[in-house]
């Protein structure tokens, strides 16, 4: 039994598997310090934490870059995108329940659409309805959030991971 255990975790210690551990080390420390600084921000601007939808992003971004939701034309456009949706549908109704997620819904497919498909934006939709915010909400924290991300990770990849990011910007 225990040669089998040790048949099946040997691609761990292989030159793959170190690759592999490598690159979720960096990964988890560049979505560490990219947290840290939308934690510094969220109390420097005295703007709460539970607002900003851009924790799932940062996992996407940072740790599967070559992926086309994680490309800036979806980080920026999608959140944009999400947040508009919810922004027309909450001012159109209200902030009902069912409200929220006809916006989530609704985003989903204005981000087909328009070709910024970026699932963790599905929650600005929700958060805008939900909490009622206002208009203000898509240029803070939503249009700087996501333009500092996509120069966090811009940044970090060339710099840190030395690999060519973004694929493309639009």
């Amino acid at each position: 039994m225990s040669r089998n255990w040790r048949d099946r975790s040997s691609g761990f210690w292989d030159e793959a598997g170190q690759r592999r551990l490598r690159a979720g080390v960096i990964a988890g420390l560049g979505a560490a310090l990219a947290i840290g600084a939308m934690e510094f921000l969220s109390v420097t601007l005295t703007y709460p934490l539970a607002v900003i939808p851009f924790a799932t992003s940062i996992v996407l971004v940072i740790g599967s870059p070559e992926a086309t939701p994680a490309q800036p034309r979806a980080l920026i456009g999608g959140h944009l995108v999400a947040t508009l949706i919810g922004l027309m549908v909450v001012n159109a109704v209200g902030p009902q329940p069912w409200a929220a997620a006809l916006a989530v819904g609704l985003a989903v497919l204005a981000m087909f659409f328009t070709g910024t498909f970026h699932p963790p934006a599905g929650i600005n939709p929700l958060l805008v309805v939900s909490l009622n915010l206002p208009w203000t909400f898509i240029v803070a924290p939503v249009l700087a959030g996501a333009l500092l991300l996509a120069a966090f990770a811009f940044v970090w990849h060339r710099g840190v991971r030395r690999q060519d990011w973004p694929e493309r910007w639009l």
